[in-house]
């Protein structure tokens, strides 16, 4: 009986309260690991430095895991460099995002592709297996929205294909931009083409802008509409001449100026570079 009285009086049920701030404890630990899961997915500082120097990023996830994710690697004389984004954001987004880095590094590590479009052929291929799309009606929709650069460093060349999103560039002030293909890396609304490969010869003073559209579509200013992509060229025509760090700066006080006080909808990325082409 006494052991039974201390027990009561020394062991006490958690309250309600008590059991949710548990719960969301334990999921902000758990979301933290997983970023930190994430971010070894993503080219290390030591290889962004070394492939290339003259690069920014700007990373703004709007959870603590992101469905935007960047890529880089180097085989024999190609550089790929890319950008995605993901369906959805938060911890879904991010499962697809390393299914896209994954998917990347399959295919680029095999040398089965002969330019920029087929590496995205196949990696559509890979990501609805993964997905186990068939092209049925009931099929989930998810994809990857990506923009990829696969440049000759000695050349000079830049291949690039895209599935919805574009490349930016710049160069002595004058804006060029070459258009992805209006389907994603997974199922679509409609039948399955190959994505073009456009190539394109680069200059030394270009600078390469790759994004998601976490910033264009952000809401904010006076009236809280979205940023939108005129003023957004507008923006990299204006600071492609800075150097990089301080292009990041720019584009960082810009959005964040532009978002003020309204909630973030989307994750954010931005990915500048200038290519020596002799690396």
């Amino acid at each position: 009986m006494k052991s039974d009285k201390m027990k009561q009086e020394g062991d006490t049920e958690p309250t309600l309260a008590e059991l949710k701030l548990r719960q969301e404890l334990h999921l902000k630990e758990s979301l933290k690991y997983a970023s930190r899961i994430q971010q070894a997915m993503f080219p290390s500082h030591e290889v962004l430095s070394k492939l290339i120097p003259d690069h920014f990023i700007f990373y703004q996830p709007r959870e603590v895991v992101s469905g935007d994710f960047y890529y880089i690697a180097k085989r024999n004389d190609y550089l790929f460099v890319a950008v995605g984004d993901c369906t959805g954001h938060g911890v879904p987004g991010a499962f697809m995002s390393i299914l896209g880095i994954t998917c990347l590094n399959e295919i680029i590590m095999h040398g089965t592709y002969l330019h920029a479009g087929s590496v995205l052929n196949q990696m559509r291929e890979h990501v609805m297996e993964a997905l186990c799309q068939t092209g049925q009606d009931s099929d989930q929709r998810d994809g990857i929205d990506i923009a990829l650069c696969m440049i000759d460093l000695k050349k000079g060349i830049l291949n690039f294909a895209g599935a919805f999103n574009p490349v930016y560039i710049v160069r002595n002030k004058i804006f060029f931009e070459i258009a992805g293909d209006m389907m994603p890396v997974g199922i679509g609304a409609e039948e399955e083409l190959s994505f073009a490969n456009h190539q394109y010869e680069l200059d030394a003073n270009d600078t390469l802008y790759l994004f998601s559209d976490g910033f264009v579509d952000q809401f904010g200013g006076n009236a809280g509409k979205k940023f939108k992509y005129t003023p957004f060229r507008k923006l990299l025509v204006e600071i492609a001449h800075m150097p990089v760090q301080q292009q990041e700066q720019r584009i960082r006080q810009t959005f964040n100026n532009w978002k003020g006080n309204h909630p973030q909808v989307d994750d954010v990325l931005v990915f500048g570079f200038r290519l020596n082409t002799s690396t």
